[in-house]
């Protein structure tokens, strides 16, 4: 599709769209978004992660996936606030998405699937890495590596406990296009029962 096309009323086909043109172009990470989290004291807090997964049409709760240590900050500002923001940015297309809503957790078996699907490094890291807290040096991270590797010496790795995903389940879109002379285009969707309102804001 392009911009020029009859105007769109699902966001999640909007956003797959785009997600595919992003992927053909853009250099790494297509699926890199922003995540921003806030503590209890409102303080906010960003960082990028990884899309994983958008839910198809037909699902219980559409969202958008990623996974973490759940014992990280944003694993702990997430439980205490389940409110949060995505954004991502397509710099060779001059694209953002911006998506706000709530998170809930994956399913075990959501999260058991991705997480077999990650290289053998990436799930020892898993175990070895205390997420979002202080070290002293970096042979302290490859010394906890090297005691899981010696633990888990084969591909069999379980999913540790305190390592899931969250599904962020929108309540408002914003679609950006950049547009000469800063004159961009922004169109909105904000959840209303079941459907979709939907309307333009000034650049």
């Amino acid at each position: 599709m392009t911009d020029k096309e009859p105007h769109r009323t699902d966001p999640f086909r909007w956003f797959q769209d785009w997600m595919a043109e992003a992927a053909a172009s853009e250099p790494n990470d297509a699926n890199a978004m922003t995540l921003a989290t806030a503590a209890p004291s409102g303080l906010p807090s960003a960082r990028i992660v990884l899309l994983k997964g958008v839910d198809e049409p037909g699902a219980a709760r559409r969202g958008f996936l990623f996974y973490t240590n759940k014992q990280s900050r944003k694993g702990e500002e997430l439980a205490a606030n389940a409110a949060c923001a995505l954004l991502f940015h397509w710099k060779t297309l001059g694209r953002q998405v911006r998506v706000e809503g709530r998170v809930g957790d994956v399913t075990d078996a959501e999260a058991d699937a991705y997480f077999a699907s990650r290289a053998r490094i990436s799930r020892l890291g898993a175990w070895a890495s205390i997420q979002s807290r202080p070290l002293a040096e970096r042979a302290e991270l490859e010394r906890r590596l090297a005691e899981y590797e010696g633990k888990y010496p084969g591909e069999d790795i379980p999913r540790p406990p305190h390592w899931s995903g969250y599904r962020v389940v929108p309540e408002q879109f914003e679609f950006w296009q950049d547009m000469p002379y800063r004159l961009h285009d922004r169109t909105i969707f904000v959840r209303d029962g079941g459907g979709w309102k939907t309307g333009k804001l000034f650049p």
